[in-house]
């Protein structure tokens, strides 16, 4: 299968340089790059692209026996760096594509450069000393009304995902891309995503590692953005002054900032 349409793929910015991948998280696509993107080309080749199943992808390489897991990204991810042979890349995977950045990267190192953990998190269920934010029981009723009432769901977390009630457009830019999306493909991914546990995988990350989370932030709180540093070796942590999971609409020259600053080095 042609990789390039199977996750519409596209190469923007300078013809050559540093690489940076953009992967976007549940429910969204490439598009909710679009305020990050054009700084980010300024500097660096930019990548973007859609998982399959979302945006403008390829719906017939989905399937919901292979993307059942967050493995199959991974793989997914693995075959566009291939693919382009643009040299090895820096990935910047937002929410749980920051877990299947994680998962690629374990997997094949010399393929990254480094790591960007936008609003990561390993595992969505408290588990003992370790605070995911929600309760098994939580995440199971999540679930449950996602199954339901797809639109109702979305309708209805989305400004929670979100934040900013006081920026009411970018819960519903959120709710519309929620909305594009087919509710068989988002209740198998929902699962991959909620019901994932990645803790184990981050002790193997070798290549250089960024953390960056939101001040305020309900679905990655900050004690696991602090759990990820520490489970990383070598990682760097830097809190941005955002409210909600998507410092990228919600604060994108910070966010911008903190990737440009990470990649670029000293």
């Amino acid at each position: 299968m042609d990789v390039r349409k199977r996750n519409r793929v596209s190469v923007t910015g300078l013809d050559s340089g540093p690489v940076v991948m953009l992967a976007h998280g549940f429910g969204c696509d490439q598009s909710l790059w679009r305020l990050v993107a054009p700084e980010l080309e300024k500097r660096f080749q930019v990548v973007l692209f859609d998982h399959v199943g979302a945006g403008r992808s390829d719906a017939s390489a989905w399937s919901p026996e292979r993307y059942s897991s967050l493995d199959a990204y991974a793989q997914d991810v693995i075959e566009i760096c291939r693919e382009l042979n643009l040299g090895p890349v820096s990935f910047v995977g937002h929410s749980v594509s920051s877990m299947i950045g994680v998962l690629a990267a374990v997997r094949e190192p010399a393929l990254f450069d480094s790591l960007v953990l936008l609003a990561p998190s390993p595992s969505y269920i408290d588990d003992g000393d370790y605070h995911g934010g929600f309760s098994e029981q939580d995440i199971d009723e999540l679930l449950e009304s996602l199954d339901s009432n797809y639109l109702g769901w979305s309708a209805t977390m989305a400004p929670v995902i979100m934040g900013n009630p006081e920026r009411p457009e970018l819960g519903e830019e959120l709710t519309n891309s929620f909305c594009r999306t087919d509710p068989e493909i988002a209740r198998v991914f929902a699962r991959a995503t909620f019901l994932s546990d990645n803790r184990a995988d981050l002790a193997n990350v070798t290549v250089p590692t960024l953390i960056a989370q939101s001040a305020r932030d309900t679905i990655a709180p900050r004690e696991v953005g602090a759990f990820v540093h520490g489970q990383i070796a070598g990682s760097e942590l830097v809190t941005l002054n955002s409210t909600g999971h998507c410092p990228q609409l919600s604060a994108p020259e910070e966010t911008a900032e903190a990737i440009i600053a990470f990649v670029q080095g000293p």
